[in-house]
Formats: C-alpha cells, structure tokens, sequence
C-alpha cells in the first residue's frame, strides 16, 4: 500500500492552528527555542492560532518542576497561547481508545522481544532498528510482559514537507512494525502524537528536521485511524560544536534571562530578515516577526551550528558517562 497525502488525504479546509509540544524533562534551551520560534512565527504571519502541548506521556523523564518552569519561559519570552495548556498524561484515555479501535481492525500484535534482543537488528536508512517482526504470528516467549506493535504490512509513505521537500519511505524496509504502547505500560510517542493533533485540529506542525524521519509512522497511523493529516514544516535542529544536537543529553545551556537576544539569535538562525534589535522590545520583536517571518527563507538542511554562547553549561555534568 502507497499513501501519498496529496492524494489521500487533503489538507482540510480550516483555519491555520499549530503547536509547540516541549516535554517535561528540563528548561528550554536554544534548540527548543528554535522550534518554538519556527512554530509561532508561522502561525502568527498565517492570521493563526498556536497551542502548547506538554509532551509528558514518558511520565518517568519528566523532572519535578521543569513543566512550570517552560511555561514560565516562553511567557517572558513572549509566547502567548491560544488555549488550555494540554497534557498527555491527563489524555490517557484517548491513546487507549485508538489502540482499541486499531486492534479491532486487527493491526496490532503483543510483542514480548526485549530491548537486548533488538540490538543485533539491522539498522534503516535513518540508523534506526528495523523490526523483523519476531512475534507478528505470536509471541517468541511467554515473558509476563509484552509492548503492542502495529503491522505496517507493505506500506511506502509518500508526503511534501514544506521545506525538506518530497519524502518517501518504505516502512517495512527503513522501520518495520512499530511499537504504539510499551512494555512497561506507557504509550509510544508516535500514537501519542497523532491523537494528540487530531484532537486539537492542528493543521500545520512545524518543528525540528530531527523529526522528519519519524513522520511517515505518523502520517501511517494518522491513515490507519481516519484522521486528517497536517501540513509539515521540518526546520534545522542546533548542534554544538562537536555536531551534537543541542539537548538537556549534551548540556545545552538553559535560555538565558535575555528574551529579546536570544530571540534575535534564534531568528537569524532561521535566516530570517534582519530585525534591529537596538532598543527594541520583545513585543516588538514579535510585531516584527509576524510581518517578516518567511518558510521561503529556511535554510533548507537538516542541522546548523547554534552560537556557542548557547550550547555548553557550565559545570553540568555530562549526562552521557
């Protein structure tokens, strides 16, 4: 099966509304900045609205007090909301009913392969594991623990991202059958998400190209569950100096209590029209932004140094040893 979202499922007819979605696991730092700015930027030029999504369904990553904090961020940066703060750990219910409705139509299996097992697996085309489908005709072992995985059969996924251009993918050659809930009970990113926008109505995700090799899973079961499938925008993700992505794994710094710089840092990343920040304000900033902010300007690569100002903290240790 090919899907082709220019053919399968049209953009609807509604009004733009985005979203920024941070997770729960630490401050903002100047690569969450990037996308919040990508985002905003774009629904504000397009007459839109722009929500904030906390992505906190790992409930086990999520740091006592970093939700507060993001929130507190991105309104002294200048970030308004459209709308209620939605968490997916108060969603539950929702993620249950699609896994629900998906294995009625009998496209899901129990999966009881630990991590370990799955190491020796060859890798897709984006360095990921691909699933040999162990247990797709029944469990391997009667381990008392299973994940739930979605058969992807032979579908090949064809869609447009507004920057990176036409993607394609072979899901059962680069991925292979999925996971949608783990084995320790949580629900899998990828079905969180794709709920998660449908009940939103979001029309346009714009967010980091790290993202972009996992949007054909979605655009999957966006199909699978009969839900609209928005129009994408992948932007260039922040890497240090030693070509990391910035994240609270490579220390990157936290925003620093400087909106309006760190604002103009961000934007020019996104090479951007100059803004003259000398004397400005952060509402004027965004008055600015909204008027100038153009995709056609996007770098259009996957990733680009950030300014070194923003990426290593000091005295945090390394998350990695």
């Amino acid at each position: 099966m090919t899907v082709s979202t220019s053919l399968a499922s049209p953009r609807p007819k509604a009004r733009y509304r985005g979203r920024f979605a941070p997770s729960p696991t630490g401050p903002l730092h100047f690569g969450s900045l990037i996308a919040a700015v990508a985002s905003y930027a774009d629904a504000r030029a397009a007459g839109g609205e722009w929500l904030v999504r906390i992505e906190d369904v790992d409930t086990p990553r999520a740091r006592f007090g970093a939700e507060a904090a993001i929130l507190r961020q991105l309104e002294r940066y200048g970030f308004e909301c459209d709308g209620a703060i939605v968490r997916q750990s108060e969603r539950l219910d929702l993620y249950q009913a699609a896994l629900e409705r998906l294995d009625a139509d009998h496209l899901i299996y129990a999966c009881t392969c630990t991590r370990r097992e799955l190491e020796t697996a060859p890798l897709g085309r984006g360095g990921e594991r691909v699933y040999a489908g162990t247990c797709r005709n029944g469990v391997a072992n009667r381990r008392a623990h299973h994940a739930s995985r979605i058969r992807v059969g032979n579908s090949r996924i064809d869609f447009r991202d507004r920057l990176q251009g036409t993607q394609a993918q072979d899901l059962a050659i680069d991925v292979g059958d999925f996971v949608l809930r783990r084995s320790d009970g949580y629900f899998a990113y990828q079905l969180a998400v794709v709920v998660d926008d449908a009940a939103q109505g979001i029309t346009d995700v714009a967010r980091g190209s790290d993202l972009l090799a996992s949007t054909p899973r979605q655009i999957f079961l966006q199909h699978a569950l009969g839900l609209p499938t928005p129009r994408y925008l992948h932007v260039p993700i922040a890497i240090n100096g030693q070509g990391e992505k910035l994240s609270k794994q490579t220390r990157a710094r936290p925003l620093p209590d400087a909106p309006l710089q760190a604002l103009a840092a961000a934007w020019r990343f996104l090479d951007q029209p100059e803004f003259p920040a000398r004397g400005a304000s952060v509402a004027e900033f965004w008055s600015f932004a909204t008027v100038h902010w153009s995709a056609a300007r996007l770098p259009p690569i996957a990733m680009l140094p950030a300014p070194e100002r923003f990426c290593t903290a000091e005295g945090v240790p390394d998350a990695r040893v």
